[in-house]
């Protein structure tokens, strides 16, 4: 193995111990002391000189097989070509898609890789521009292909950049491609990722509102018991008149005299059972279309959404949210809210009634954890110029500084385990956001937490 030390090369010796006895006539002895020192400084600048070199050409050596390296782990293919269209560098892509290897193609003209006159001419085109942009210029070229059959052509998607010397003069181009077929694939297999994600979303998004909706239940159960009721009450009314009308009827098919007649009239109380129907019959349609509306509503809430936009009133959707969060099985809160003069929106009902009661539910919460004594939230819709702005905001803890930063990330919450999913506001900010609008997090002034709803008024 060679000595890695250049200085190990050299002799290693003084020169003022060869000359110390060595007089001449006329000179005396500080001179050549003198001579004898410089030479040892030339010497050992020699020897530094040789040492540099050496760490030169090892650094050399060293970028010169990190830019093999490099063009060997290119995926696309590359041709580096003179001005004349010479074929300077290429790399293993390239020698893979033609066939050759890259000793064959040094010095060879560029134009003899193209299947066709049409890409030769586009690359004479490229080649002979006098002011190319820097940048690069985007052609299609196709290549003649040395692994399938005599004659194939491989279409390639290149970028050619003008190659400029330290003079500030074109000495040649860069030619950067890939084939189109690898561009078509990627091309689906980010579509169909992005259709996946978009799928992911929707399901994600209708979790989260399902999971709001069996918060629900317990208040659902109790609301829908009151028109059943009312409803089964009446139609066992209805039962028993219709027994005694069966039977007042038979006594007339069966021929009873007028007295008769009267006196099971008076028995059966035909008289009040008419005059009963209608409010029985008014009070079951009342009953059968509120527990309709309640079912409706439901179904409205948990519906996947289509994508379609359409105006909406905020105040409406705001009623009808606290009017969900008030029937469910969360905590029982003071609500502030006062419906102002109609405030257009354009977007999904149903969505913003989701991001709504979500808010709400989340207010409520806080407001009453523990410690509370009388939980309470404030909600204020202002309407804009442009823009409509929603402030709800509730007198809990507030919101912990190191916690404001990461309160919209997904599955981060605050709540104990099994309390909350950490999803409900990072989808509402999601939503917000596909609405043009935006979501903002702080602490009131006055204590507690704030959310900020902004959305554009419909034009």
């Amino acid at each position: 193995m060679a000595d890695t030390d250049p200085a190990s090369k050299l002799p290693s010796r003084s020169l003022e111990g060869l000359m110390p006895h060595i007089g001449i006539e006329g000179v005396d002895e500080s001179t050549w002391f003198d001579v004898i020192r410089k030479m040892d400084e030339v010497y050992s600048q020699l020897v530094h000189d040789e040492i540099q070199l050496e760490q030169k050409n090892v650094e050399l050596e060293q970028s010169q097989q990190f830019i093999f390296s490099v063009l060997s782990a290119m995926s696309d293919v590359l041709v580096v070509c003179d001005e004349h269209g010479r074929i300077e560098e290429t790399n293993a892509a390239l020698c893979e898609l033609v066939g050759r290897s890259d000793g064959e193609l040094r010095g060879t003209s560029f134009y003899d890789l193209l299947a066709d006159a049409p890409s030769s001419d586009r690359a004479r085109a490229v080649l002979s521009r006098s002011k190319p942009s820097r940048s690069g210029e985007a052609i299609e070229l196709n290549f003649l292909s040395g692994t399938a059959e005599q004659g194939h052509s491989v279409p390639v998607d290149a970028n050619c950049t003008p190659r400029i010397a330290a003079s500030g003069r074109r000495v040649g181009t860069v030619f950067v491609g890939r084939p189109t077929a690898e561009i078509k694939r990627a091309y689906h297999e980010l579509r169909a990722a992005h259709e996946s994600l978009k799928l992911a979303q929707q399901q994600l998004l209708h979790s989260e509102k399902m999971a709001s909706l069996g918060r629900l239940v317990a208040g659902v159960a109790h609301e829908l018991n009151n028109p059943i009721s009312f409803v089964l009450g009446n139609v066992h009314a209805l039962a028993r008149y219709s027994e005694r009308l069966r039977q007042y009827l038979a006594a007339v098919h069966a021929g009873l005299g007028a007295e008769a007649l009267d006196a099971l009239r008076k028995t059966l109380r035909i008289d009040h059972l008419l005059g009963d129907l209608p409010s029985l019959i008014e009070g079951t349609l009342e009953g059968a279309q509120r527990t309709a509306d309640i079912v409706g509503g439901l179904k409205r809430f948990s519906a996947m959404d289509p994508e379609a936009r359409t105006p909406v009133d905020l105040n409406t959707v705001i009623e009808r949210a606290i009017h969900w969060v008030r029937k469910g099985a969360g905590p029982a809160f003071e609500m502030h809210w006062h419906s102002g003069p109609p405030c257009i929106v354009t977007g999904s009902a149903g969505q913003l009634q989701q991001v709504l009661m979500n808010l709400l539910q989340n207010a409520a919460d806080a407001a009453s954890g523990p410690g509370a004594l009388h939980p309470q939230v404030w909600l204020t819709l202002e309407c804009g110029d442009a823009q409509v702005q929603l402030h709800l905001r509730d007198n809990g803890p507030g919101i912990l500084p190191e916690h404001v930063s990461r309160i919209f990330d997904p599955f981060f919450t605050t709540k104990p385990v099994g309390k909350g999913t950490g999803l409900g506001v990072s989808i509402s900010y999601g939503i917000v956001e596909q609405h043009g609008g935006r979501l903002t997090a702080l602490n009131h002034p006055e204590g507690g937490a704030e959310f900020v709803l902004e959305l554009p008024l419909a034009s």
